[in-house]
């Protein structure tokens, strides 16, 4: 039966709380796979796995158990190995890195930030910066709405201030919580979101973080600024090359 990973740890770390579940219908026992001075936390996976809310609360309830102990590198949902022996391989072949990472993200936590324009907010924002749309908007207006080319003009020269204003905007939310941060992470790009980063963030000053982001909040009402965690850090295993050989990627579970 093939293995489903949840997360590494030190070999050291604290033991589960016996009987204890993860995925499945039934939910499958969670047990510890140990290769050198490393664990993984694994189960048997279920047939037929697909991302439904019941399993990935269970995914992230282990991961919340274990992390508890401390620090543990967080596989994303759906990391499935052939069996135990691919994944103690892995841990083998890989002992260096997972042993760095597990070094650099003891203590720390991901916060994962979003945004996105407030429509209305942000189009009287570019009116009020750009001289030249509101001359032609005015113009518009006192021609009883302007012609069908004017019309044109207008919604283009809207459209580009608009999208100038998210790259500006992006680089201003980033360049204001990079410095709270430990390390970076851009997420992948997603319709409607012109922010989406993950940051890694020392636990025990994440307060001066989410005052950083109440700051970015304040000085830019246009924006819908969304900030998810704390979490595990997701982004900062480096979940490709860290893989158990033969697992196969599936949704995240929330970072992203």
């Amino acid at each position: 039966m093939s293995t489903y990973v949840y997360g590494i740890t030190a070999r050291s770390h604290p033991a589960l709380p016996e009987g204890m579940t993860g995925v499945g219908e039934p939910p499958l026992p969670v047990r510890i796979l140990t290769a050198g001075e490393l664990a993984a936390v694994v189960s048997d996976s279920p047939e037929g796995l697909r991302p439904k809310r019941r399993d990935l609360l269970a995914h992230q309830n282990v991961l919340a158990e274990a992390g508890a102990g401390g620090c543990v590198l967080p596989m994303r949902f759906g990391s499935v190995a052939d069996d135990d022996a691919a994944v103690t391989q892995v841990l083998t072949e890989r002992a260096e890195h997972y042993q760095e990472r597990l070094r650099e993200l003891d203590g720390k936590v991901e916060y994962n930030v979003k945004a996105t324009h407030v429509e209305d907010a942000v189009l009287h924002q570019v009116m009020a910066e750009n001289a030249e749309l509101r001359s032609l908007a005015e113009a518009n207006r006192r021609s009883g709405g302007g012609n069908y080319d004017d019309k044109i003009r207008l919604g283009e020269m809207v459209a580009h201030a608009v999208k100038n204003k998210e790259a500006e905007d992006a680089a201003e939310v980033h360049g204001a919580l990079a410095p709270a941060a430990a390390a970076v992470s851009v997420g992948p790009e997603s319709t409607g979101w012109l922010v989406n980063v993950s940051f890694l963030v020392d636990r025990d000053t994440a307060e001066h973080f989410l005052a950083a982001v109440e700051q970015v909040r304040a000085g830019h009402p246009h924006l819908d600024l969304r900030v998810n965690g704390p979490l595990p850090p997701y982004s900062f295993v480096e979940p490709g090359p860290a893989e158990p050989a033969g697992s196969t990627a599936g949704a995240g579970t929330g970072a992203q």
